[in-house]
Formats: C-alpha cells, structure tokens, sequence
C-alpha cells in the first residue's frame, strides 16, 4: 500500500533539491516504491575523507536526505518534517564507484516518524545501516 500523500515524480523530487547539499554532493533520486524512496551518490572527491574511501559524514547526508524527502512526501501539505536523532553503524567501506541509499519506513505518526535507511554499493554490498527519527510539525 502507498504511504505517499504528496508528488512523487522523480523529476519534481531532483528539481527540489537543487542548490541544496543534496546537488552538491551528487545525491540524485533514482526510484520511487509505495512505501520506499531510493537515492544515490557517487564516492568521488566530494564525499571521500583524506584516506580515500567514503566519509561517514556524506553517507550519513545522504541517508537524511533520503529519509527527510521521504517523510516529507508522507505528509500532507500542512505539515513539514525535521529531524530529532539520527544514528548509523558503518560496516564496510568503499572507496569509489557509487552508493544507494534506500530510506524504508518503520512508523508514521501524527507527532514522529521513523526511518530506517540502508546504503549499499553498486555490488549490493551493505556499507551502512541508519536509523532517522523526524518531528511532524504544523506549517
């Protein structure tokens, strides 16, 4: 069953996040499911650290981005999404190609929602498992 309650044409969705960090890191929404939302980004100078392999900080961006347009299109028009807590366990690295970010939901609320967000490497590879947790506020 579909959780969207707002446009989710994969067009409108990279439109919006132009002259975000979202278009600055490269993070670009490639599928949209009736209860899932995928994005990915490249491990490129933009988002590895100094040892050459993929920053936790870009994936943990990613995976908020993914799980914040997620919430957001959850939602009705007269309520807006920002995030409380958000936590992750790095398990493998990668040093180049790209990463998918899958945001999954685990519960819809009239005051919180959670979000569980895997990201992947091109092989299938898990590299990291998130949990966001957001706040329904009233526009």
């Amino acid at each position: 069953m579909a959780i969207w309650k707002k446009e989710t044409n994969l067009e409108t969705i990279n439109e919006n996040c132009k002259k975000t960090v979202a278009n600055h890191l490269g993070i670009v929404f490639t599928e949209v499911g009736p209860n899932f939302l995928i994005a990915s980004m490249p491990v490129d100078q933009r988002t590895i650290q100094p040892a050459g392999i993929l920053s936790g900080g870009a994936t943990l961006a990613l995976a908020e981005t993914v799980g914040s347009v997620a919430a957001l299109m959850a939602v009705d028009n007269e309520t807006t999404c920002v995030g409380l807590e958000m936590n992750a366990n790095h398990l493998h690295s990668i040093k180049e190609g790209f990463v998918f970010a899958k945001a999954s939901v685990f519960h819809i609320g009239k005051m919180t929602q959670v979000w569980q967000i895997k990201v992947n490497g091109a092989d299938g590879k898990l590299i990291s498992i998130c949990r966001l947790t957001l706040a329904n506020l009233a526009i």
